[in-house]
């Protein structure tokens, strides 16, 4: 049995509004929510939105999608009642803001190339940087990116005036580099120094990645998939000759890894 929404509004986007408004002053924990408490939830629905399409699910993708929507009226809700913008102020800005960085659908100088679209996009970003006060190219790289997201997004804006390997022979031996500065900081058992040399050689990966256009976060969620896949056959493997997986020795359950790599 579907719910009769009807009565919240006309359209869609006035039902949500309506149905905002209705939870701030109806229900006590929405009611006390603030920027801050919401923000995780707007982060985690951004993620559950990215593991749908991951999965091919479109019927997920379409709930998480509106989980992700409900964010951003959430969050535009505070801001109407605190600092005096709602959703109708955002949608606006953002229209304009695209409008602006698509001159070539606007005014019809669509014979542009995406590479030459692409210039003209960071230049009218810069120009955007420039007027809300950000003095360096990195001032509005966001903090609360996920770290290897915002590592090759701080080395594609350093990129833009020069400050880049000239070819990826350069950072493969600059991998290496690091990987050899990680033993050296093992060996001397020094907790600082090994973090920032594993930092470093984290860097210095997502750099190649960036080189050879491959999405790090991507890339690393499709190895711990694997990863997962591979040590379930194992556990797996455990349950069906009744064994405990901590009796297994690491030769056998190397064997059976080698097993779960060969099924696709």
């Amino acid at each position: 049995m579907t719910t009769d929404i009807s009565f919240l509004g006309d359209t869609p986007i006035e039902r949500l509004k309506t149905l905002m408004d209705n939870l701030r002053t109806g229900c006590p924990w929405d009611a006390e929510q603030t920027f801050e408490s919401i923000a995780p939830y707007t982060i985690e629905e951004a993620y559950e939105v990215s593991e749908a399409i991951d999965r091919n699910d479109m019927i997920s993708l379409r709930e998480e999608l509106g989980d992700l929507l409900f964010q951003v009226i959430f969050q535009t809700k505070i801001s109407s009642e605190t600092v005096g913008f709602d959703f109708d102020d955002v949608c606006d800005d953002l229209t304009r803001k695209m409008v602006d960085r698509h001159p070539h659908v606007f005014e019809f100088t669509d014979d542009r190339s995406a590479k030459e679209q692409t210039v003209s996009w960071e230049e009218t970003k810069a120009a955007e940087r420039k007027a809300k006060g950000h003095e360096s190219l990195l001032d509005d790289v966001p903090l609360a990116l996920p770290e290897l997201m915002r590592a090759a997004k701080l080395q594609k804006r350093a990129a833009r005036v020069g400050f880049d390997w000239p070819n990826i022979d350069g950072v493969i031996e600059k991998i290496a580099e690091e990987a050899k500065e990680v033993a050296e900081a093992a060996a001397t058992q020094e907790a600082e120094a090994i973090e920032d040399e594993i930092g470093d050689l984290l860097f210095a990966v997502t750099n190649l990645a960036r080189r050879l256009e491959v999405d790090p976060e991507l890339a690393l969620r499709r190895t711990n998939s694997k990863f997962v896949t591979r040590f379930q056959y194992i556990e797996n493997h455990a349950v069906q000759e009744s064994r405990n997986l901590g009796d297994m020795s690491l030769a056998e359950m190397e064997a059976l890894w080698q097993d779960a790599k060969k099924i696709k």
